[in-house]
Formats: structure tokens, sequence, C-alpha cells
């Protein structure tokens, strides 16, 4: 709910923004955040903690981010750079690992755990999903799962639309490779890989 408060002339009116509101905006997308950052960063359990720590952050600044035109769109710029931080200390740690000379964690079990915790009906997928780098993976969970426009992927990335277009084709045709392997025995077809 939103509250109007008037100075002391009475004339001006400021909008102040309530905790009902971000009640209300943590029930309507909470759970269509995690599932987001889930796909995106292949761990539901780190989707879980950075949606929270997004919303945690959101509500420290609600007075600005209740006046914002999408405060949802921040809450989801915020988890998704968080779930990038914690992306690129797992690759810096598996890249100690193997200058230990030590076995990393498979691939293979991100896309176990896609496939089980976010119920990819499509286990193929769900792996083709997981061999795809970070970038690509979120700008194809936001564009195809969450149905975001290119526009709005841009804003929910901090990416240009030509980038979020690049990315998108780049995965798209990473996927196409992954899911259909081009076989050099059969007949040409126009637009195959």
């Amino acid at each position: 709910m939103t509250v109007l408060e008037w100075s002391a002339d009475g004339v001006e009116a400021q909008a102040r923004v309530t905790p009902s509101d971000f009640d209300a905006l943590f029930l309507a997308g909470y759970g269509r955040l995690v599932r987001s950052v889930s796909y995106i960063c292949g761990d539901p359990e780190v989707a879980a903690d950075c949606v929270a720590d997004a919303f945690e952050r959101a509500f420290v600044r609600w007075r600005k981010v209740g006046q914002l035109d999408d405060p949802l769109g921040w809450v989801r710029r915020v988890a998704i750079h968080r779930a990038t931080d914690v992306h690129r200390r797992r690759v810096r740690g598996r890249r100690a690992v193997l200058r230990l000379g030590m076995r990393p964690e498979p691939l293979s079990r991100m896309a176990q755990q896609i496939s089980d915790s976010m119920q990819f009906h499509d286990s193929e997928l769900a792996a083709a999903v997981a061999e795809l780098s970070q970038q690509q993976r979120a700008v194809v969970v936001l564009h195809y799962l969450d149905d975001m426009s290119v526009i709005e992927v841009s804003a929910a990335l901090s990416l240009s639309d030509g980038a979020v277009k690049y990315h998108l084709h780049q995965a798209r045709a990473r996927l196409r490779n992954i899911l259909q392997p081009h076989d050099p025995d059969a007949p040409y077809q126009e637009g195959a890989p």
C-alpha cells in the first residue's frame, strides 16, 4: 500500500511505500526468482540464498527500491549478480583444485541438480543448458523460461540489447550442436548447422 505524506504547508505530497508493498513483492516474486536463478547458476540452494540476499538488500533499501518502476527487476538483477559472484568463486576454486592435481566435481552433477530440483522434463535439455556459459544460461533462462523480452533481459543483466541478442544467438547455436550433433553422412538440409 502506498501512503501519501503531506508537507507542512499541505501542498506537496510525497508517496511513501509501506512494508505491505514489500510483502506483496516478496510473495509474488520469490518462487519465480528462485526458479530462474536456479536454472542460471545450476544449484537451487545457492539460488535460494542469492534471492534471499537480494530481497534482504531490497528490504534494507525499501524506501528507494519501493519507488522504482520495477522493484522486482531490481531484486532480480541483484540476485543474478550475486549468483554470478558465487559462480566465479566456484570457477576459481575448480582452477585451484586442478592446479593442485585433484579432480574437480563433474559438470554433469550440475545438470543432474537442475534436472532433479527444477523438474526439467527433459534431462538431455538440462544437461545441454548446464554446458552453456553462465551468461548464456542467464540470457536463455530469462528470455525463454521467464518469457522476458530482449529489452527486459538486457535491463535485468545490465547488458546492451545487442549483447543479449549475441548471447542468445550463441546459446541457441551451442544448444543446437549439443542436442542435434551434425551427422556428416546425413543429406544436406538448408538451415542445418
